[in-house]
């Protein structure tokens, strides 16, 4: 059984409004297990980041500008999750981007379903746990999975992140034979997963924000709340 977790990162909430993917991260899992055959790229999106989404990600346009496009990657990431289980935390905004990076190719992509199945953790987590929050970080919290490493949004961090939690989420550790491989390695961590390696990580920017600048984004937000009832802004950070 092949499965791929999956995250991206995008430059803003909305593809129809132009925003482009500029991460993608994955981590393979064979039988459960993590085999080490990662995908992770950076993108270059040749269009402006919403307002408030690079201090979500810390990615900037100028440590994007040399980066690969997405028709550069896309016929190596097809490969990677052709015949795999997608598993994708709030899938249908990850796919959404995904299947609008393809469809700007033209039609001989096709879409990410015509390659891969796709599994939501936020559904099936939503069913266990209906009523609560169910975000990437209040799962950890709620599974016992380790995320103090997530300082920022990150695609390959996420997906690692979230790799534990959908084994804490699906199984018990001595259901799947985790129990003695965490006796062994004394890491104690529930999901079963060797712990996050940020060396992994390809070397990415930090956005510095300013109190002026915080402030103006939250005033934003705030005009959004009393105008529409609600921002999608804080819908995405909650994920």
């Amino acid at each position: 059984m092949r499965q791929i977790i999956l995250d991206t990162e995008t430059t803003g909430l909305e593809w129809r409004k132009g925003n482009r993917v500029v991460e993608i991260g994955a981590v393979e899992l064979l039988e459960r297990r993590p085999s080490g055959n990662n995908f992770h790229r950076y993108l270059k999106p040749d269009c402006e980041f919403e307002p408030g989404a690079q201090e979500v990600t810390g990615l900037t346009l100028d440590f994007l500008a040399d980066k690969p496009v997405f028709s550069d990657v896309v016929e190596e990431f097809l490969a990677y999750i052709d015949g795999a289980e997608l598993i994708i935390h709030n899938a249908s905004f990850d796919i959404g981007f995904l299947d609008n990076e393809l469809s700007l190719l033209g039609d001989s992509f096709g879409k990410i379903i015509d390659r891969a199945s796709v599994t939501d953790t936020l559904a099936m987590a939503r069913e266990r746990f209906p009523g609560q929050r169910n975000s990437l970080d209040a799962l950890c919290k709620r599974l016992g999975v380790d995320n103090s490493h997530r300082q920022l949004h990150g695609a390959l961090l996420d997906a690692q992140i979230l790799a534990d939690v959908y084994i804490a989420l699906t199984s018990g550790q001595e259901e799947i034979g985790f129990a003695s491989l965490d006796a062994d390695s004394g890491s104690g961590n529930a999901g079963g997963l060797p712990a996050f390696d940020p060396a992994m990580l390809l070397p990415r920017p930090r956005v510095v924000v300013t109190a002026s600048e915080l402030e103006a984004h939250e005033a934003r937000l705030e005009r959004l709340r009393k105008k529409g009832g609600r921002a999608l802004w804080d819908e995405a950070v909650a994920l």
